[in-house]
């Protein structure tokens, strides 16, 4: 699972003035996965901003600490901007998860993910993954259509009922041959990851991985997060994994205070 396609940055409407957040955050949206390091002439075109603009705002934003510049002149977002990104959603939704995901690492050798849910988008905050993992695109601070993935789909499931419903009406983006592609097909996915507690996307995103997730509840029982694992689609039986993986989102849910969790639905006990 990976990030996307990267955005251009986004400008002022046409007919309004750009305000200086605007251009700020112009700039900061011109570096992508992509292109991670940027010459002033290359922020200036994707931000849409004047030379002498970006070279000011630029300037600011290096001195705070947002954007670092090296010795070539290119610059890359600064560790700044990593501190308080970090606080997003909360630290303690990572600390609380760390233990788990690691446990679920140990059961798997693979992928594990843990991802919040932003719009019709997930968000991967962590990822724990041995190094001849099967392949995957997924980064921390990476994002993907939620209806692709085991992390999205569990997510969704348990969202509220005008988020399941924007994201049943599309449109649903193909991957592959197997990814979800019509409201009505996705609608029946989100009914049983309600009824078995987790949900599995089976290639996808890529024909050869398989993720199994399960979904995080926080102290006033609505979902937070989700949990998956990622194993290659041949060798793996997705059943033989769902058990786990739920094990590990209701131990997340626990610490995290969801009363949910301290006893969980008997529908989320029967194995699938």
């Amino acid at each position: 699972m990976t990030a996307g396609p990267a955005e251009p940055a986004r400008t002022a409407e046409p007919g309004r003035r750009p305000t200086v957040t605007s251009r700020v955050l112009g700039i900061l949206g011109a570096f992508t996965p992509e292109r991670p390091a940027l010459t002033i002439t290359q922020i200036a075109r994707r931000a849409g901003l004047p030379l002498s603009t970006a070279h000011r705002l630029t300037g600011e934003l290096a001195c705070w600490g947002a954007l670092e510049r090296d010795a070539d002149g290119l610059y890359r977002i600064g560790l700044r901007l990593w501190e308080v990104g970090a606080l997003a959603r909360g630290p303690a939704l990572r600390e609380a998860a760390m233990p788990f995901l690691e446990d679920l690492y140990e059961a798997t050798h693979e992928n594990v993910h843990l991802a919040v849910l932003d719009g019709l988008d997930v968000v991967y905050i962590e990822r724990i993954s041995a190094r001849d993992a099967v392949h995957v695109f997924s980064r921390v601070g990476g994002r993907w259509p939620a209806h692709a993935t085991g992390v999205g789909l569990a997510m969704l499931a348990h969202a509220g009922r005008d988020v399941q419903e924007r994201a049943i009406a599309g449109p649903l983006r193909r991957f592959t041959p197997q990814t979800i592609a019509t409201g009505a097909e996705l609608r029946r996915v989100l009914a049983e990851v309600r009824r078995t507690g987790a949900a599995i996307s089976d290639g996808q995103v890529e024909t050869f991985a398989l993720s199994v997730g399960a979904p995080v509840f926080g102290p006033d029982d609505t979902v937070v997060a989700a949990v998956a694992v990622v194993v290659p689609a041949s060798g793996w039986e997705a059943r033989s994994l769902v058990p786990v993986v739920r094990a590990g989102a209701r131990g997340i849910s626990r610490a995290l205070g969801a009363p949910r969790a301290v006893r969980p639905p008997e529908s989320a006990m029967r194995e699938v």
